[in-house]
């Protein structure tokens, strides 16, 4: 079982892995003359990843208020470029890590906070009120993806999976191009408030949304396989990550809509 996040990807290869051993969660273990069995940790729970999302929105959010108040203008693209880069290398080492790491998790939340804090400020100086309509709509599209799950609406069918992790690859191929043609001055169009970036914009938060069932179904599969509740930290750090990038493609369409460009 695959997710477009490549966190949670892993959930179920530990599933599997743990499976296959013969002994753990609703296994009993050798029961040979002098063996300790080792203590059997807690499996986690769908309560366990709402609560662990919840801290780390939590800590994001105090975190960029706190940026948003305590960090001057005149270091904001500094700090900006900073917390993003700090962010992507700690989303890379908490990616492809076998061990979830609550430690790093946090400060993933705390650092992104800081990056959020400076992006919502800079867009907030030129449209007012708009960081609070993107905050609004972000979380209204996230439960609307929960229920529409939850009652079976969407299902992540092997079709559905194969079909969205292509298209997840395929808009990250394409940014991180416009990106690098960007910066030797060659503008496409896909960031800005013309037809082409507001159509780009919109993709993007639909297939933002739409990864999210994938990430409830692995979760739904983690817990059905009895992961360890360490785990819940990873669930967690794959649901923050989601949030955040639909918040950025909102906050961005909004202000295409509200007649600005801004790269």
């Amino acid at each position: 079982m695959k997710s477009s996040n490549p966190v949670l990807s892993r959930l179920g290869q530990a599933a599997e892995r743990q499976r296959t051993a013969g002994y753990g969660y609703g296994e009993p273990y050798p029961t040979t003359p002098g063996y300790a069995a080792p203590p059997v940790a807690q499996a986690m729970s769908i309560d366990d990843v709402v609560v662990k999302t919840v801290i780390l929105l939590g800590l994001t959010g105090i975190s960029a208020v706190a940026a948003w108040n305590l960090i001057p203008d005149a270091y904001l693209g500094a700090a900006w470029i900073g917390a993003a880069i700090v962010g992507l290398v700690l989303g890379l080492v908490i990616s492809f890590s076998r061990m979830a790491n609550p430690a790093l998790v946090v400060t993933y939340a705390v650092v992104e906070g800081v990056f959020v804090g400076m992006v919502s400020k800079f867009f907030e100086s030129f449209y007012h009120g708009i960081v609070l309509q993107a905050v609004v709509a972000t979380f209204g599209v996230f439960l609307l993806m929960a229920v529409l799950y939850t009652q079976r609406v969407i299902r992540s069918s092997p079709r559905f999976r194969k079909i969205m992790i292509a298209t997840i690859g395929g808009l990250f191929m394409i940014m991180l191009l416009n990106f690098v043609l960007a910066l030797f001055g060659v503008h496409t169009g896909l960031r800005d408030n013309g037809a082409i970036g507001i159509i780009f914009s919109l993709v993007c938060i639909v297939v933002a949304s739409l990864s999210f069932v994938l990430d409830f179904d692995q979760i739904e599969q983690g817990v059905r396989m009895g992961l360890p509740q360490r785990y819940s930290w990873t669930c967690a750090f794959g649901i923050l990550v989601g949030l955040i990038w639909l918040y950025l493609e909102i906050l961005r369409l909004l202000s295409y809509l509200q007649g600005g460009s801004r790269n």
